[in-house]
């Protein structure tokens, strides 16, 4: 088991040219309320923005957010910014209702 810092690994699984076919990203909420969505924001990108960087290519990124002060739009707002940030050739496959969630 590993309990590393998901940013710190993702940094570390670049620095050692790492790439996957498929990366699944469900962090923990990063806003619980309003007043948190800057940062949260932020965080959202970084990971994502470093997820997409360890790509190969025709790989799948999966990227969640349970944080209820995101709404759809914003989080595809920002996962947007990281791909055109990271450079990587990305398009939008599906984007499932938070009622979708199996809790």
């Amino acid at each position: 088991m590993d309990d590393s810092d998901a940013f710190d690994a993702l940094r570390a699984l670049k620095a050692q040219a790492a790439q996957f076919d498929l990366i699944v990203l469900d962090p923990p909420k990063f806003a619980s309320s309003h007043h948190h969505v800057d940062r949260a924001a932020r965080a959202y990108k970084d990971i994502n923005l470093n997820a997409l960087k360890l790509l190969a290519p025709g790989g799948h990124l999966l990227s969640f957010s349970c944080s209820g002060a995101i709404d759809v739009d914003l989080f595809q707002k920002i996962v947007a910014g990281a791909v055109i940030d990271s450079g990587v050739d990305a398009w939008l496959c599906n984007a499932l209702p938070r009622a979708a969630i199996i809790r």
